[in-house]
């Protein structure tokens, strides 16, 4: 066909078809069924159908987070993300990716010989069906449409929907044993790719949607938008009834069909209409009651590994994810495993490490020696345990002389910061702006480019290898002196982001990665997801300075940023890092619908004690942290903040720092809120003008009261107070609570320019 050959005959009619289906104007669109199936009669009677499967991994964190070392947990990450982004993509015939952009790279032989394997393998789930081909001589890499975040969405021939979906729910369950997966399929006739979901003649359309009695039903609302403008609060013209229906009439509501599937047979529903049993390949373990258990999930171990730190007993789950966070580090000492009977038909095959595509993304963006700072790459390790993440500290015995005063020497002092991110607005634009395969192809591969580009050029911004020191856990000891690079990734999904970093550069790297994913989005396609120049939304913002920036981009991402000691068991800490993240995306939804704000969100605790908290995080500031005065509403915190607002609140802390100004007023100043607004008032205005610096004077007045504490009906300011629908609020306890985690050098820079100041010149 590309070639301009004829068409065998075989296909011909098919050809035709597919044809006529592309002919279709963009811009059609039938008022009535009637219409629809007059117009395209050949369509419409089309017997011919094309597979749709959906399927991906379920209850991630509960298999990820099942353990409390961080080593178990990389690996678990990691065997996910090769199922997710390399096992799923062999199965239609797609090459890593690795071998399509460095073909001549060391690790591109390694990741051919493993999309061999894991061809040969999907073949023997052939072998169940002996009326079918292949799989390999029928799936081809143009079928997917998407193969990230954890999911896969993909056409294949309608014969092999079934098959295909349970190949995808046996890999999960062969190769983790215990993590939990869904597959489902669904065909579908080629005219419903253009148009959503068609039944007969009968099926109701445009007409009846129109009518006043249906679009305002709450059953039809709920499935097509509501009736009414969320700015203007009014009835919809006929206009957008128009275009709410067309929105929801597309290929989008296919991929919906198959999304309510997935809740449907992954909660364990029998029927819905396929000859599947409900789960075929539930993950299944056995055990007996006086064998050995390991120490994560208490499962029957099936060895004592004497080469590992502490000689733990492993089950076999737990051994496999142990090897693949091991063989992910790249390292040497990860081999330990090859000497063991246990299991000898199962292999850990190719694991791409995050810091590998790190240091090409340093390469290809030259910021190779702003990174490493003549520093011998093969020098830097990766860092294997939050303890390592924590006690790394920048080092004179690392950087260049000539570089001392460009750096700072801080220490994160064992805290670390824990960084989790997910993209706003992610499921109103696809259903309103994602008609297509080729858009949902194109959206996916986009977001996820931006995303991985936001978190690399954040790292390469804010950290540099650092120093191992004071290390004191046995299976770290022996690891001091060494050079790491400080931070571990454990996931950049198509929509989510989950980073563990040291705690002195928790804020500014979030910072970074939100505005650098909305700058680089915009900037995508010709500025398909940018907002247009008229767009304001400088309002939303309680920092306000001259040059407030408003967002530029349709999609924006929320933060919830965790900081808190390294020993704080990690499954406590996902539990509130996942509510600060729900109460960043709620602020983020707030705002967009009150102030048409599509820019992100980010929400921050700092927990200087594992018992600090002992209840859901909303109940602490609501219970702890605000009080009613005289009818009157008082809280000391003011997170989530915006993404702008938290650049205000780094550099106000920075220059608190740089102003020498003294700790015990900060937390007077703070034990003080309490006390209600003219009381707090009073005694900030009083450690005020007994400071002796006309500096600290100045920076309190530039940084924190002209653009955080202005008065709304005069030209003053009621620091350390500022007022916002209905209730007074203050960042005073952030400030407390992040003096020690922030540092001051690089005040006003996101590149690491020396700071001048008249303090230190």
């Amino acid at each position: 066909m590309n070639s301009g050959e004829e068409v065998p005959e075989d296909v011909r009619e098919i050809v035709e078809r597919v044809r006529e289906l592309q002919a279709i104007p963009q811009d059609y669109f039938p008022e009535t069924i009637t219409e629809l199936k007059d117009k395209y009669q050949d369509l419409w009677k089309e017997e011919t159908k094309i597979g749709l499967v959906y399927g991906g991994a379920t209850k991630i964190k509960q298999y990820v987070f099942e353990s409390a070392k961080l080593p178990d947990i990389r690996g678990a990450s990691a065997l996910l993300d090769q199922i997710n982004l390399i096992d799923l993509p062999a199965f239609f015939g797609r090459e890593p990716t690795l071998c399509d952009i460095y073909p001549d790279s060391p690790d591109c032989q390694e990741a051919r010989n493993w999309y061999q394997q894991v061809r040969q393998w999907l073949d023997t789930c052939s072998l169940e069906n002996a009326n079918h081909p292949k799989f390999s001589e029928v799936l081809i890499p143009e079928l997917i449409i998407y193969s990230t975040g954890g999911n896969i969405l993909a056409f294949c021939p309608a014969a092999f929907v079934d098959d295909l979906a349970n190949a995808i729910e046996k890999r999960y369950t062969e190769r983790t044993l215990t993590a939990n997966s869904c597959a489902v399929g669904e065909k579908f006739r080629l005219l419903e790719l253009r148009f959503g979901i068609l039944r007969d003649e009968n099926q109701p359309w445009l007409d009846w949607y129109l009518r006043q009695d249906v679009h305002t039903n709450p059953l039809v609302e709920a499935y097509f938008g509501s009736s009414r403008d969320k700015q203007t609060k009014q009835n919809k013209t006929l206009q957008q009834l128009t275009q709410a229906f067309q929105d929801r009439k597309n290929f989008n509501e296919l991929a919906g069909k198959l999304a309510a599937l997935f809740q449907q047979r992954r909660n364990g529903n029998e029927g819905l209409g396929i000859n599947r049993s409900s789960r075929r390949y539930p993950p299944m373990y056995e055990t007996h009651p006086y064998l050995i258990r390991d120490e994560n999930e208490h499962r029957s171990a099936v060895i004592r590994e004497d080469k590992l730190p502490g000689r733990p007993y492993l089950s076999e789950s737990l051994r496999r994810q142990r090897i693949i966070g091991d063989k992910a580090k790249k390292e040497q000492e990860s081999q330990w495993y090859q000497d063991t009977e246990i299991d000898k038909n199962w292999e850990p095959g190719f694991v791409e490490s995050w810091v590998s595509k790190f240091k090409q993304f340093l390469l290809d963006s030259g910021s190779w020696q702003d990174y490493y700072l003549g520093i011998p790459e093969n020098r830097v390790m990766e860092a294997k345990r939050l303890e390592e993440i924590g006690k790394a500290s920048r080092s004179d015995q690392i950087f260049p002389k000539q570089n001392l005063l460009k750096y700072s020497i801080t220490s994160s002092n064992g805290f670390v910061g824990y960084i989790s991110a997910d993209v706003n607005n992610m499921g109103g634009y696809i259903q309103k702006q994602i008609k297509t395969p080729q858009q949902y192809q194109q959206f996916s591969q986009d977001v996820l480019q931006v995303m991985e580009s936001a978190v690399y050029t954040a790292l390469a911004a804010h950290l540099n290898p650092r120093r191992l020191e004071n290390l004191t856990e046995p299976e770290s000891i022996n690891r001091n002196g060494k050079i790491v690079h400080p931070f571990e990734i454990l996931a950049i999904g198509g929509d989510d982001i989950l980073l563990i970093v040291p705690a002195d550069k928790a804020l500014e790297i979030t910072q970074t990665i939100g505005s650098e994913f909305e700058k680089q989005l915009a900037q995508v396609r010709n500025g398909l997801y940018g907002l247009p120049e008229t767009h304001d939304d400088k309002s939303v913002h309680r920092y306000q300075v001259e040059n407030v920036k408003s967002s530029r981009c349709k999609l924006s991402i929320s933060v919830g940023v965790l900081i808190t000691d390294y020993k704080t068991p990690i499954y406590y800490a996902q539990g509130l890092y996942g509510q600060l993240l729900k109460s960043a995306k709620e602020q983020a939804k707030s705002l967009k619908d009150s102030d048409n704000y599509y820019g992100g969100t980010v929400d921050i605790l700092t927990m200087k004690s594992v018992t600090m908290i002992s209840s859901k995080v909303k109940e602490f500031r609501e219970q702890g942290l605000t009080k009613e005065i005289r009818s009157s509403k008082f809280k000391r915190y003011a997170a989530p903040y915006t993404l702008y607002e938290l650049g205000g609140l780094i550099e106000a802390v920075k220059a608190l720092k740089v102003s020498d100004f003294p700790r015990s007023q900060l937390y007077q100043i703070r034990s003080l809120l309490e006390q209600g607004k003219e009381t707090a008032i009073l005694n900030y205005r009083y450690f005020r003008t007994r400071l002796k610096s006309r500096e600290q004077k100045n920076i309190l007045k530039t940084y924190f009261e002209e653009p955080w504490c202005q008065a709304k009906t005069n030209n003053g300011n009621i620091a350390p107070w500022m007022f916002r629908e209905k209730a007074y609020e203050t960042i005073w306890q952030d400030f407390v609570d992040l003096y020690p985690f922030i540092d001051e050098t690089d005040m006003a820079s996101a590149n690491k320019k020396p700071v001048t100041t008249e303090a230190n010149s």
